[in-house]
């Protein structure tokens, strides 16, 4: 375990993002993350994973008593934080301006009261540190500028005039009550000549309005509507403004088991995230992003069904070779520093019903199919009549052998299940008997092999008696209802073997056989946690659901971010940030409690529950998965 202690946690960090890419403010005023120009670009700065001389952008007093105050401007990712000193206090708004047409940061001090000194320090450092710019100063007194160039990449820095000083570049400026003091960074091709400079008079109202008029649409109710507006905030901030695929998260390597290799980069699209980041959408009123979405999915998956992914790039790239970056010492210690994700290579059945599943909610929604997408969703539902019998590595991307894991035979029923329910509902044209005779030949295989009568619960594979936090996802997907005993048993299970700490947080498995293939353990998953407060909610313990969702609520930094993990002994965020899943399915339980204490008027969609008939479910449609 590492004894090193960042100058900045993980959930220290508040997220500004220009829907291309994204970096992290601390809570000291440093930029020690941000990738440019895109989420899945090489860093620009990366103090996150290293030290100082890694990549960092700090701006503050001087003084070192300084203490400050944050928040986003409402409804915004446009960061205010509020300096105090014994001499003054400044405002600083961090913000990337939207429709700038390159990637830019823009820092302004303003004087409130006083006089305040302000240094800031900048250490540009391209290719994760692997790149030491070439850096020279242009333009006169007026309109000052430092250009940073190495390889494909510039920056250019206006604003302020920076002083060398053994690798870095340093600004100290006394801000009295009314200045105004901005500085922009601006990342462009190095072929290229440096862009004009940037409005920010006009750069920074325009953002808020753009942000502001984007959560207008959204329709969130009950006790958790704020939390679940952050979160909707952050999902957008994390799709991608071109293509419309969303990264799981804005970093690499946030390590799930500090000091251990547990470590994974999430900068790519995971088709369960987005899966679930459309039913977020179409609960809460976004149509236009959810066909936005819809076409970046036929995109990346179009072709041979037997070449279909777990995950992709941001615009539906299939490459994505894991290898470890020796230059990074990782954050507390932990490595390896990994760049792409090795599991995107891996065989997991559950994708298909994930995708199939998603394109149901849309055409609930009102998209209508074309002749394009139906003819590939008919071709991916007969790659799985074929080839649904086989193992994977199921929803966890377990790293060891392949498995029969219920979770991915209950999503290949789901499969089966939504293209029946083309047909029946949608008059779309295929072989409906076929797939509800596949349909209910699965469901029997589950209930044989995936049922442990002793214990009275499903079970996480067919070789084990263990159970899996993704178990909780069945009655979401309409394989079970919430309340049947099937599901209450195996609630009972998994909160005696998963649950840690006092709270009730849950974990997504026992990593104490080692069978996932990776040494080291593991913190509650967040996402898990939501889960099992969706499922309290649905049966009918909805004190239990909200007490949980406190907790969870309670976890959220300053400013709502969540990672992927919780250290419940410490309070610490664990693994990488902001996470995408954890964002949805907070959505996801917020709605279910709405739905339960009465307060929800959201949308209705079918699913069907094959115990004797159908039953209605109110909500944003299926609702799964998750990257690792």
């Amino acid at each position: 375990m590492s004894t090193a202690t960042p100058p900045n946690r993980i959930e220290d960090h508040a997220l500004i993002g220009d829907t291309y890419t994204a970096a992290l403010v601390g809570r000291d005023g440093t930029i020690d993350w941000a990738c440019l120009p895109r989420f899945d670009s090489p860093s620009t700065f990366a103090s996150l994973l290293g030290t100082e001389d890694h990549g960092h952008w700090s701006l503050r007093p001087t003084d070192p008593d300084a203490t400050s105050t944050r928040r986003h401007h409402p409804d915004t990712l446009v960061l205010s934080t509020v300096w105090t000193t014994s001499t003054g206090v400044v405002e600083v708004t961090d913000l990337m301006p939207i429709g700038a047409h390159r990637a830019s940061i823009i820092r302004r001090v303003r004087g409130l009261q006083g006089s305040v000194e302000i240094e800031q320090t900048l250490r540009i450092r391209f290719d994760y540190a692997r790149a030491l710019p070439w850096v020279r100063q242009i333009g006169g007194d007026e309109d000052p500028a430092l250009l940073a160039t190495a390889g494909p990449g510039s920056v250019v820095v206006r604003g302020v005039r920076f002083r060398a000083d053994d690798h870095r570049h340093t600004h100290t400026v006394t801000v009295h009550d009314g200045d105004v003091v901005d500085t922009v960074l601006t990342w462009y091709p190095s072929h290229r000549e440096p862009p004009e400079p940037l409005d920010v008079d006009a750069a920074l109202p325009a953002t808020e309005r753009w942000w502001r008029d984007w959560m207008a649409t959204a329709h969130t109710e009950g006790p958790y509507a704020e939390a679940s507006r952050r979160s909707l905030l952050l999902l957008r901030a994390m799709t991608h403004g071109q293509t419309g695929g969303v990264v799981a998260a804005a970093t690499t390597s946030l390590p799930e088991d500090p000091g251990g290799e547990r470590n994974w980069d999430y900068r790519y699209v995971w088709l369960r995230d987005a899966s679930l980041a459309l039913a977020s959408l179409i609960a809460h009123g976004y149509r236009d992003e959810a066909m936005h979405w819809r076409g970046w999915l036929l995109r990346a998956i179009a072709g041979d069904p037997a070449d279909v992914q777990i995950m992709y790039g941001i615009a539906g790239e299939r490459e994505l070779p894991e290898r470890t970056l020796d230059e990074l010492p990782g954050y507390l210690d932990s490595t390896p520093v990994r760049l792409g994700n090795g599991a995107s290579t891996q065989y997991q059945g559950d994708v298909f019903g994930e995708v199939l599943a998603a394109l149901h909610d849309a055409r609930e929604l009102g998209v209508e199919e074309n002749a394009d997408s139906w003819a590939l969703q008919r071709a991916l539902l007969g790659y799985v009549e074929e080839h649904w019998q086989q193992p994977d590595n199921g929803i966890w991307e377990m790293r060891g052998p392949r498995r029969h894991f219920t979770h991915s035979r209950a999503m290949i029923w789901a499969a089966f299940d939504r293209g029946v329910a083309a047909v029946e509902e949608f008059g779309l044209e295929g072989p409906v008997d076929r797939w509800r005779q596949l349909r209910d030949e699965v469901r029997a295989e589950i209930e044989e092999h995936g049922w442990n009568a002793e214990r009275g619960s499903y079970r996480q594979h067919y070789d084990t008696d263990e159970v899996d936090a993704s178990l909780l996802v069945l009655p979401q997907i309409g394989y079970v209802p919430a309340d049947d005993p099937r599901m209450t048993g195996t609630v009972a299970a998994i909160e005696q073997d998963l649950r840690v700490g006092d709270h009730g947080l849950v974990l997504r498995y026992r990593t104490t056989s080692g069978f996932d293939g990776l040494s080291g353990s593991e913190h509650p998953f967040l996402a898990c946690s939501f889960w099992l407060v969706e499922q309290y909610a649905a049966s009918g313990r909805v004190e239990d659901a909200e007490r949980l969702m406190d907790v969870l609520v309670g976890y959220a930094n300053d400013v709502g971010m969540l990672s992927e993990e919780i250290d419940v002994a410490t309070g610490h965020h664990i693994g990488n940030t902001p996470q995408v899943l954890s964002h949805l399915t907070l959505v996801s339980a917020a709605d279910a409690i709405a739905r339960a204490r009465g307060t929800s008027s959201g949308h209705r969609t079918r699913l069907a529950v094959h115990d004797g008939g159908t039953r209605s479910w109110t909500g944003g449609g299926r609702r799964a998965g998750a990257p690792s």
